[in-house]
């Protein structure tokens, strides 16, 4: 009479328990590749959010005006590395209605120094609009003034890490320092900010653009106006959005005298970076899953190996089985439960690990990372497949074995 199922499962449960190193060794590649699939699906995941944080952080209606062509790249065709003036920022600022602020930036690493402090902090040339457009706020004092820049004023607001670092404790405001060997006294200290995109913002020092060309970088040769790296954009509300990024794209082909030639310049609204981003961060969390998965495939050959390494090992034990009245298929479903058992249980115990090694990355890191369901029953139901499938060819084989020659052997 045939066994049934429960006695089958009973059957492969005490044969791997009886071979406890063996089963675990087997189970290896399951567990590694569930733990590496729902890890490193959670890791692309908190990648994902942390990006379009990161954008969001900046506001949703904001225009980034760059020298270049954003689709060809800042070198295609006539797009040079220096398109972008301060007087095109003053002319987006007067004659666009559709904004509410212009910040142009003009930035360089310089050497920062406050008695015997040192430091190398990111410089940045900017404008009293510069807080509306980049969210920054300001701690202590206050921020860069239109009549600083009128009157040729070296001021410079301290980010709130630079300021610990030149000053320690005490107050540095109305304090000079020196920038590449040019004084400028500090009235403001900018709150913290955290990084951004891996730029810590609290080291920043910001100064007038006028000041940053005049003392320290000088005005190219050539120009009348000075060449500056970026001009932020803040529209009047997210709706204005498209109409700003029009009329600025007109504006700026106008004053360059485009006519026919190519955009020497890109403007780019922050949900098109945030789209651009999503998309290349969703092919991440799609790459890191299938380069997961392999390790499934892997664990799933090992368990067909050990498996028909067991056959082999146990033909006198199958022949017996066969002479006292087993039938092929009760053989069958004994291997082929024993594979799936393996399966299952190296995914489980994978899962657990997996588990823990997303909660240790988000203690660890900055990401926000959490455990995906769908990557649980996903790579639980691939590890049960996989027992299934590469456990079917060993079972096969010990159902085909003929009873005499397993007992001879």
């Amino acid at each position: 009479m045939s066994l049934n199922v429960l006695e089958n499962a009973t059957m492969a449960i005490k044969t791997l328990n009886a071979n406890r190193m063996r089963s675990g060794l087997t189970m290896l590649g399951i567990v590694i590749g569930n733990a590496s699939v729902i890890a490193m699906v959670a890791v692309g995941q908190g990648a994902q959010r942390f990006v379009t944080q990161q954008f969001e952080a900046l506001g949703t209606n904001v225009l980034f005006v760059t020298p270049g062509d954003a689709q060809r790249g800042p070198q295609a065709g006539v797009a040079r590395a220096d398109t972008l003036t301060l007087d095109d920022a003053e002319a987006i600022a007067s004659e666009v209605l559709a904004i509410q602020a212009v910040s142009p930036e003009k930035s360089e690493r310089l050497r920062v120094t406050q008695g015997a402090a040192e430091t190398q902090a990111n410089v940045i040339g900017t404008t009293a609009d510069y807080p509306v457009v980049r969210n920054v706020t300001v701690d202590r004092g206050r921020f860069l003034h239109p009549v600083d820049a009128q009157g040729g004023l070296t001021v410079a607001v301290l980010g709130s890490e630079a300021a610990t670092i030149l000053f320690g404790s005490q107050d540095p405001l109305n304090q000079l320092i020196r920038i590449d060997g040019v004084g400028f006294t500090v009235v403001g200290v900018a709150a913290a900010r955290g990084s951004s995109f891996g730029q810590n913002q609290d080291e920043a020092i910001y100064i007038p653009i006028e000041a940053m060309v005049s003392q320290i970088t000088g005005l190219e040769a050539g120009r009348t106006s000075p060449s500056v790296q970026t001009i932020a954009v803040s529209a009047r509300s997210e709706a204005d959005t498209s109409a700003a990024q029009y009329q600025i794209t007109n504006l700026l082909r106008l004053r360059h005298e485009l006519r026919d030639r190519d955009d020497d310049f890109s403007v780019q609204s922050q949900q098109e970076l945030l789209s651009t981003a999503a998309s290349v961060s969703d092919i991440l969390v799609l790459l890191l899953g299938f380069t997961a998965s392999i390790s499934l495939l892997v664990g799933g050959i090992g368990i067909m190996n050990i498996m028909l390494v067991s056959v082999t090992e146990r033909t006198q034990e199958i022949g017996l089985r066969k002479a006292i009245g087993a039938k092929g298929a009760d053989l069958m479903a004994q291997f082929t439960i024993e594979a799936v058992i393996l399966a299952v249980t190296g995914g489980l115990v994978g899962i657990l690990l997996g588990a823990g090694g997303v909660g240790l990355v988000a203690l660890l890191s900055p990401l926000e990372t959490a455990v995906s369901w769908v990557a649980i029953a996903l790579s639980f139901s691939v590890s049960g497949g996989i027992g299934l499938v590469f456990g079917i060819l060993p079972a096969r084989r010990a159902a085909q074995l003929d009873p005499i020659v397993a007992l001879r052997s």
